[in-house]
């Protein structure tokens, strides 16, 4: 096994056994980086120099008996995560050639336990998008088969995983973005619960709704990963006060006495591929001493009108700061001041962005506000209610996370209705604010990664790893060889 095919914990153990560096470790993704990032286009920055110098304060650390819970382990965050002194760009031209002057609380807890930071990830523009295909910076490729995308919006994040160029990454959730390229790329990805990992130094796109949270190669390194991040922090207005319980230790064997619902509005119109592997998923854990048990989540229909109500109208609040007077790209030589707005945000922002710009402002202008956002937010608390009601019964539930697997590069590019429509299984986990994961679940007959979503009430974390972690073991998939 080469170095950079190390799981957290096993490079951990080599560590702690004095049988490997962290600057060992981290040369050899930084090598890794280098052989397959033209194929792969996972990273906007890599900080090459920073990292080792980060690596050798880890390897000082060990030696002096300080030994965090990430000590010397190589990790890749998404670009809109504030790292002082470290370009953040979101993806997109507006913020070409930002340099935050702080760091995200994440990143700073990252720090912290001696985790090593290579760089920053691909990822949609300002984090719009399921393809990852609007960063004006490079699209990250389907690891798996070339031509390919590779889920959005945190596809750097997953295709940096999964092509062995970090350990574990950082990426954020506001409609699906970690679980559904998660699911496309074949590693595990978590979106935590709404106020469990603070959003401090996170550029907002939908601030009732965005998410950071973890992607790795398995459900433990998710689990470690987990137990670094979560916690209050008084920086963040929608952090809770709540302990954090240990959540690598909540991963144990067996099922016995769990009941695990399925949802029956999820399983319209999936690709035989993706049905196949969720119901061999649900016979694996009906093995494991699981109860299985149909639940119905009326609402879902809903869901994505839903959302692109509530997630646009907050872009276009989140957004309106990004004009070319502070900081950020500026259009020269307007005229007036009011059309070096104009002309800045036209030609700052793409296509996507300002899409969804032109939705938000429209459903929250005069005479629209009523019959649009406030009507959204209503059925909002519907679906929450919908999650509520099955969970008094049931400690998760188990479904698809996209209704196929990955889909040709540019197939969809102009139809963004049928995008939108792939993100009609994860959106419901934001709008309820719920905890939801996506773990690797087999492939498709081409040789596609296929995921398994597991979503439980608010805080219920240590539940889904649990479950994750069984459904993992379980199935015990053979490794392949990726398309790169």
């Amino acid at each position: 096994m080469k170095l950079y095919e190390l799981t957290i914990s096993q490079a951990l153990e080599k560590m702690a056994a004095g049988e490997l560096t962290s600057v060992e470790l981290t040369r050899s993704y930084l090598d890794r980086i280098k052989v397959v990032e033209e194929s792969v286009s996972a990273y906007i920055t890599v900080d090459s120099e920073g990292a080792l110098q980060q690596a050798e304060k880890a390897d000082r650390d060990r030696g002096d008996g300080k030994v965090g819970k990430l000590c010397g382990i190589p990790i890749s965050l998404k670009d809109l995560l504030c790292v002082k002194g470290m370009k953040m760009t979101c993806g997109s031209k507006m913020l070409e050639n930002f340099v935050p002057p702080y760091d995200a609380t994440v990143v700073k807890n990252i720090r912290d336990a001696g985790g090593v930071i290579l760089g920053k990830v691909t990822m949609d523009e300002f984090a719009m998008g399921s393809t990852s295909e609007s960063c004006c910076f490079g699209v990250p490729q389907n690891p798996w088969k070339k031509g390919y995308v590779a889920g959005g919006s945190s596809g750097g994040s997953a295709v940096s995983v999964a092509a062995f160029e970090c350990a574990a990454s950082l990426g954020s959730d506001t409609g699906g973005s970690i679980r559904q390229p998660a699911s496309l790329c074949g590693v595990v990805g978590m979106k935590p619960t709404y106020g469990r990992v603070s959003r401090f130094g996170l550029t907002a796109f939908a601030s009732s709704l965005d998410q950071i949270g973890p992607l790795g190669r398995s459900v433990e390194d998710c689990a470690r990963m987990m137990d670094v991040i979560s916690g209050y922090d008084a920086m963040d207005s929608t952090s809770v006060v709540k302990d954090v319980p240990d959540y690598t230790m909540s991963l144990s064997a067996g099922l016995k006495g769990m009941k695990i619902g399925v949802p029956k509005e999820y399983f319209n119109g999936l690709d035989s591929d993706v049905e196949a592997v969720i119901k061999n998923s649900i016979s694996v854990l009906k093995d494991r001493g699981a109860e299985i048990v149909e639940v119905s989540l009326p609402h879902t229909e809903y869901c994505v009108a839903v959302y692109y109500l509530i997630a646009s109208s907050e872009a276009s609040s989140n957004l309106a700061r990004y004009d070319g007077a502070l900081y950020g790209y500026r259009k020269e030589g307007a005229d007036s001041l009011l059309d070096m707005y104009k002309e800045t945000r036209s030609s700052g922002f793409g296509a996507e962005v300002k899409r969804r710009i032109l939705i938000g402002t429209f459903a929250l202008s005069s005479g629209y506000y009523d019959a649009y956002y406030k009507k959204a937010s209503q059925v909002r608390t519907l679906i929450l209610n919908d999650f509520q009601k099955i969970f008094q019964d049931c400690d998760a539930v188990i479904s698809p996370v996209t209704p196929t697997p990955a889909w040709k590069m540019g197939e969809n590019i102009d139809d963004p209705l049928a995008v939108y429509m792939s993100d009609i299984l994860t959106i419901s986990a934001n709008l309820a604010g719920i905890p939801g994961m996506s773990v690797p679940g087999g492939f498709s007959q081409n040789g596609l990664p296929v995921g398994v979503q597991l979503q439980g009430a608010h805080f219920s974390e240590e539940v889904l790893l649990k479950i994750g972690f069984n459904l993992e073991q379980g199935l015990d998939l053979a490794p392949r060889e990726l398309d790169i």
